[in-house]
């Protein structure tokens, strides 16, 4: 049997006019901003204002991340599918995906078979440029910076204190750290700088965290951007950056609609890490699609230990939500992997791997039933899983009273979840939508960091030096209200990515806080982790071109 690559099969996909797609959620086209034939941005003002609709919220987190595969936005796909497929009125939102993966290691984020967001090609590029927007937004703040003190610097920022860098929306280790105004007199005043990607920038996260356009200039405008040499806080509204800000992100702000393959409904936007951000899309596209849609399932990225916890400590604290179920995706392979097992050797049945490897998604079950929502699983299936394997996958879940499913939606498309789905509309019949967050506001920043340290990494403390902690002391007074948002290797629960399963009793080693007051919360980084990543040996850009007849391809 041919096996054809995600391209492949987005191509062969005939799409639907994307006025047909709004009307299954009640969209007219007056709420749509199209932009060609099969992409529009949702006027929200249009299109939501007089919807007395109150969706119910279906979070995919998944296990811990493995080169073999998880499937998290595959699922979320597969299981919206799933839900219309039943008769049910769902809706997917998603993150936007980010070139640096794309061209990097990790590929592009439009699912994946037959469970995926179309047209991929687009989505995974430039799409509607609400990155480039962004990436504007946040390089125009920093422009604003050099250009205020080149011109006297009224305000008096020290430039050894200037906390603002720059972003790209590409892997670039050189650009980690770099030195600005060299030249002379007329380029400025030489200093330290350094870039991050995009979906690392305070910008994103306040795009994602934003109410309306009102609070995204709000946010904007407390962003802290550097000190005067008496520590005194200096922030973007003191440049009057933040109207130029908010006019750049204006129609970026917008939500935007597209179809999976199965022509339903899909909104994609925004798009921070989890790694090293709170990894989930914007707040104004998911408060939309709970307005248009019965069902609304959404994604938080990489493990439960770091989309998920932030989804639920961040997002939904924020943006006052409640998910009414939790469906964890694992995979044979992945889990295999977890359990000690070499890549190249997954294909082969392993039970005595798969079951140390078990220890990973038994951490992320009983983690995620802490917040108290209905947890369930999605085994996303490869050919090469065996009825032993999924069996024993099973076996572990019912000892923690989670029911499991095995979900064929890569090759089925959405008949493959229709057992998944039909268990979540059972299990949200009578879901009370009161989640209990994993600690309260008002804990001490340095106890909110050890209690997600111990509470979901599995670790016996958090170590910190001097200086550090000297920080925490410092912000805990005007800022210990906010949550925590860890960056930490995505590999592990531990800050060693190296470290599979389920690791107990390790200390989390914290390097740097940063104060992100527009965004308002507290990045804590751990270890090692950078916020610009770099390019592999073999880089997926390599494989990326246009074909004979002008099409793309490569992309995955």
């Amino acid at each position: 049997m041919e096996v054809l690559s995600d391209i492949e099969i987005a191509r062969k996909n005939e799409m639907a006019p994307i006025e047909d797609i709004a009307s299954k959620i009640n969209l007219n086209p007056e709420g749509l901003i199209k932009f060609g034939n099969t992409i529009a941005k949702i006027d929200t003002d249009v299109a939501v204002k007089d919807s007395g609709k109150v969706g119910k919220l279906i979070l995919v987190t998944a296990i811990s991340p493995t080169p073999a595969g998880e499937g998290k936005t595959t699922t979320s796909v597969g299981l919206n599918d799933a839900l219309n497929k039943i008769g049910e009125q769902s809706l997917v939102c998603l993150r936007e995906p980010s070139l640096g993966p794309c061209f990097g290691v990790k590929g592009g984020a439009a699912g994946g078979g037959y469970a995926q967001v179309v047209p991929m090609d687009k989505i995974n590029l430039h799409f509607t440029g609400d990155f480039h927007a962004i990436t504007s937004a946040h390089n125009l703040l920093s422009s604003m910076i050099d250009n205020h003190i080149y011109w006297g610097n009224e305000l008096g920022i020290d430039v050894r204190r200037v906390v603002w860098g720059r972003v790209v929306d590409l892997n670039d280790r050189a650009l980690r750290n770099v030195n600005v105004n060299l030249g002379g007199v007329a380029n400025g005043y030489p200093r330290e700088d350094k870039f991050d990607i995009t979906v690392a920038s305070e910008v994103m996260a306040i795009f994602c965290l934003s109410t309306d356009l009102k609070d995204l200039q709000e946010r904007l405008g407390n962003i802290i951007i550097g000190y005067t040499k008496d520590r005194k806080e200096i922030r973007a509204r003191d440049i009057n950056a933040d109207g130029a800000m908010t006019t750049l992100l204006k129609d970026a702000f917008l939500p935007n609609l597209v179809q999976t393959l199965e022509k339903n409904p899909a909104i994609i936007h925004g798009g921070p890490f989890a790694n090293i951000a709170h990894g989930c899309n914007s707040l104004v596209a998911t408060q939309t699609a709970l307005k248009l849609s019965d069902y609304v399932v959404t994604e938080a990225g990489f493990g439960a230990d770091l989309g998920a916890e932030k989804f639920l400590d961040i997002k939904c604290r924020k943006g006052d939500l409640s998910p009414s179920a939790i469906t964890i995706v694992a995979t044979v392979r992945a889990l295999k992997m977890h359990g000690g097992m070499d890549k190249k050797d997954l294909k082969n049945e392993n039970i005595e791997a798969l079951k140390n490897g078990l220890t990973n998604l038994e951490q992320h079950i009983t983690n995620m039933q802490k917040y108290g929502v209905p947890v369930t699983v999605a085994i996303n299936q490869f050919i090469t899983d065996t009825n032993d394997e999924l069996a024993v996958i099973t076996e572990c879940c019912e000892k923690l009273s989670v029911k499991s499913f095995n979900c064929s939606h890569w090759s089925d498309g959405g008949a493959g979840a229709e057992e998944l789905a039909k268990h979540i509309v059972e299990i949200t019949k009578e879901s009370s939508k009161n989640i209990k967050q994993l600690y309260p506001d008002e804990m001490s920043l340095w106890e909110k960091m050890k209690t997600i340290a111990t509470e979901i990494y599995g670790a016996s403390d958090i170590i910190a030096d001097q200086k550090v902690r000297k920080q925490f002391d410092e912000l805990q007074e005007k800022y210990g209200h906010y949550p925590i948002c860890v960056a930490k290797t995505q590999y592990s629960f531990s800050t060693d990515p190296n470290l599979k399963g389920a690791p107990k009793g390790h200390v989390v080693p914290i390097r740097e806080v940063r104060l992100a007051a527009g965004a308002e919360f507290l990045v804590v980084v751990c270890d090692k982790i950078m916020t610009m990543p770099g390019l592999p040996r073999v880089p997926a850009a390599n494989a990326i071109h246009l074909n004979d007849q002008g099409d793309i391809e490569g992309l995955f």
